[in-house]
């Protein structure tokens, strides 16, 4: 039966989350706040930055300077365009999937903002895998947890969320995934640091995890067999 396949992007696709959470965390620490990468990252992946901040924002016992939030964003950028790599691996997982999927779609549906999104799968040699099918969060109403980048993602490649496999990285991106009505696998091999990331994913929801893009074939088909 052919089924479709969605893709998160960082921290699955691409290995950008020690970036920015390295950048926020040692920004947060220097105005008075300790915050290690992988404390920030086991938090916040798979939120959209807007919502990131706004919650942050909420608990922090000072105001953020003037143009603090631009300054760190360019700051990941920069980082991004100069060091940012593909996950080991990914390109001939996509590659292997899509010859199991009995000519079902893909695509890439993420949190990040639509042209971050695709310089960065553009700079890691990925966007000619995917296409027009790369969809942002914002998009949508909601960003993940809430499932409404993953039901456009599905919508706009003609499938029924009962019929999608998620490939994700993170809690909040298992969330929605789960709320979405769609199987999802988890992903632990992208350097964000964060502990017991394995455990989190699979208490999340995820039906199994992996940590090497290698594994993810096999993954597929065990889900699409279950």
């Amino acid at each position: 039966m052919p089924f479709a396949m969605l893709y998160d992007c960082d921290g699955t696709l691409v290995d950008s989350e020690y970036i920015a959470g390295t950048v926020c965390a040692d920004a947060l620490t220097a105005l008075g706040y300790p915050m290690t990468m992988a404390a920030f990252n086991a938090r916040f992946n798979g939120i959209p930055a807007a919502k990131t901040w706004e919650m942050l924002r909420k608990e922090l016992p000072f105001e953020l300077p003037e143009g603090f939030n631009a300054r760190i964003n360019a700051e990941i950028h920069r980082l991004m365009d100069e060091t940012l790599e593909a996950i080991p691996g990914a390109a001939e997982a996509v590659q292997a999937i899509a010859g199991l999927q009995a000519s079902g779609p893909r695509a890439v549906a993420s949190s990040t903002g639509r042209p971050r999104l695709l310089k960065n799968l553009e700079k890691t040699g990925l966007a000619p895998l995917f296409g027009d099918h790369i969809y942002s969060a914002t998009q949508v109403a909601r960003g993940k947890p809430a499932p409404d980048v993953f039901l456009f993602a599905a919508s706009q490649i003609g499938a029924d969320p009962a019929d999608c496999i998620v490939v994700e990285d993170s809690v909040a991106g298992v969330e929605a995934g789960m709320r979405a009505g769609m199987r999802v696998i988890g992903f632990c091999g992208a350097s964000n640091g964060v502990p017991d990331l394995d455990a989190r994913l699979k208490a999340a929801g995820a039906m199994t995890v992996v940590a090497r893009m290698a594994d993810l074939p096999q993954a597929v088909l065990a889900v699409t067999h279950a």
